[in-house]
């Protein structure tokens, strides 16, 4: 594409002269590896930093608790971190954590980056240098985008945030698990862990 990234210093968006149709930011970042990025619908890119040990180490548990109850639960699948989902929207985001039906996707299907997918299901785990408003407008972006159920996680505040299509966001907070309903029902996630 011609964008040198050498020396940006994340986080930041950046608006190109003409936006990046979906295909050409596959491309852009296939030839970036090493640069994390999301598209948003109107075409500017987001360069995301590295994520800090802590954030890190707090993903690493969440991702792992769901990938645990998906193997038992056994109707569908769990995405880490730098999976993007290329929505109807036109943006290309990645969750934190995420979960798809086995009925809308499965690993023996041909796997076309831009064919357009919204998980069931996204954590998304706010670090100390995430605004929390950007969160939230994230969380409703998911939504718009068909995701059934999100949470929000906040170790901050000790707070998750739970949204659900067609109503206002639960705010639970000082609890010790937080529990899935809906497409992740019975899967539960400790937090006691997570707030470690």
């Amino acid at each position: 594409m011609g964008i040198a990234l050498a020396g940006i210093d994340p986080p930041m968006r950046i608006s190109l002269d003409r936006p990046l149709s979906v295909d050409e930011f596959w491309c852009f970042s296939a030839e970036n590896p090493n640069v994390r990025m999301e598209r948003h619908a109107n075409g500017e890119i987001s360069i995301m930093t590295p994520t800090q040990r802590v954030t890190g180490f707090r993903g690493l548990r969440i991702g792992r608790e769901l990938s645990n109850w998906a193997e038992q639960d056994g109707q569908g699948y769990e995405f880490d971190s730098s999976t993007g989902f290329t929505l109807p929207d036109g943006s290309v985001l990645s969750p934190d954590a995420s979960w798809i039906h086995r009925s809308k996707w499965n690993p023996q299907m041909e796997d076309e980056y831009s064919r357009q997918l919204a998980p069931d299901f996204v954590i998304e785990l706010r670090s100390k240098s995430d605004s929390l408003s950007v969160a939230r407008e994230k969380m409703g972006l998911w939504l718009a985008n068909g995701v059934q159920l999100a949470w929000l996680i906040d170790p901050s505040r000790k707070a998750v945030e739970i949204y659900r299509p067609g109503q206002q966001p639960e705010i639970q907070e000082g609890q010790s698990a937080v529990y899935g309903e809906g497409p992740v029902a019975g899967f539960v996630l400790e937090l006691g862990r997570i707030w470690a």
